[in-house]
């Protein structure tokens, strides 16, 4: 599971070969959700609101180094840090 960014115990992870449409993956404790890059919809799971405003934040702030991680993920390439949330 390659790790994009970690702030205040989140985790942002990708997978490479992980299906459409183009998502990240959050892990807050025992809490996982997935996020559309495009909308910043959660796709499934779900995170404490406190977490789940974060990652928002975060995502909005980071959009386009998003997708640009996902085109590299669907092509095998390694994956970019994306500075975390301060």
């Amino acid at each position: 599971m390659p790790q994009i960014s970690q702030f205040f115990g989140i985790i942002i992870w990708m997978y490479g070969n992980d299906h459409s449409p183009p998502h990240f993956h959050a892990i807050y404790g025992e809490h996982e959700a997935l996020y559309r890059i495009e909308t910043l919809d959660l796709l499934v799971g779900a995170l404490p609101k406190r977490a789940h405003a974060l990652v928002i934040e975060w995502a909005s702030m980071h959009r386009e180094e998003l997708i640009r991680n996902w085109e590299r993920a669907r092509v095998g390439e390694n994956l970019k840090r994306i500075r975390p949330l301060e």
